[in-house]
């Protein structure tokens, strides 16, 4: 007999009661047409143009925050894999810092910074760049870089460590056969890093796909993305079904991209686990 079963039954049992039984729930829900089953609340998912429009700002919003979460990632983890300890502390607090802040504090201080009247535009209007305020908020470029901000040190850790597990002979031999350095990086280290790219581009998009707050802070009620829709359709419109089907399709396409990073990268690895 496990002399561990004690300690494991309850922790089954909560994730029975706290996931399972909730997920379940939720499922039904999102079956549910009145007292009937039926599947009305995924055919309007696929058909009804409002809610199309909107998924199609959700992955718009998403993809172009993964490239740029992705590039500006990998300059970083490249400058921590090449730098001295003290530079490589230095540039890691930089990203913790404002990593360790609450996303709410996050949004509400890029609002500040963004609006018209906010401390960007007022420089660029003093330094004569401008004339006039620069609309950066409460629009989709505004929810950019909120979620931006918040997902680079996602992209960057996992980056960094395989960059720092890259044999720098690699480039040594690349350079002794005649290659610049851009050449080195370009056929040599890129390639060796890539399967870290593609997975910190998949788990920088799940993060982005379930944003809330930032969206509705900086999107300002014009930039609604899939979790506030969600939101939206159980506080207003009161269609539960529907935001349950909106669930289940958000918690699906999570799963299956969670499955795809496993399948390049070893996905126990990234979340630290032995």
């Amino acid at each position: 007999m496990n002399p561990y079963h004690g300690f494991i039954t309850p922790a089954i049992l909560l994730i029975v009661l706290l996931l399972l039984l909730p997920l379940g729930w939720l499922v039904g829900l999102s079956f549910q047409d009145g007292d009937q089953l039926s599947l009305r609340w995924y055919q309007e998912i696929a058909t009804a143009p409002g809610i199309r429009s909107m998924l199609w700002t959700t992955l718009r919003i998403v993809s172009i925050t993964t490239v740029v979460s992705l590039a500006l990632g990998y300059l970083l983890a490249f400058a921590m894999a090449h730098v001295g300890p003290q530079q490589r502390l230095l540039l890691t607090l930089c990203v913790l810092i404002p990593f360790w802040l609450s996303v709410l504090v996050r949004a509400l201080s890029w609002l500040i910074l963004l609006r018209n009247n906010g401390l960007i535009n007022t420089g660029l209007i003093s330094a004569g760049i401008i004339s006039s305020p620069v609309t950066l908020v409460r629009n989709e470029l505004g929810v950019i870089i909120g979620m931006v901000h918040f997902l680079v040190p996602y992209a960057v850790f996992p980056l960094y460590a395989a960059m720092k597990s890259v044999d720098p002979r690699l480039m040594m031999a690349a350079r002794s056969v005649g290659a610049s350095n851009w050449r080195s990086f370009i056929d040599v280290y890129l390639p060796t890093t890539f399967p870290a790219i593609f997975g910190a581009g998949l788990l920088v998009f799940i993060f982005a796909l379930g944003f809330f707050v930032t969206p509705s802070i900086l999107g300002g009620g014009r930039v609604v993305m899939l979790s506030e829709y969600v939101s939206l359709s159980v506080l207003q419109t009161l269609r539960w079904s529907l935001a349950g089907a909106l669930s289940v399709v958000l918690l699906i396409a999570t799963a299956a991209l969670l499955y795809l990073i496993g399948r390049v990268t070893n996905l126990r690895k990234m979340i630290g686990a032995a």
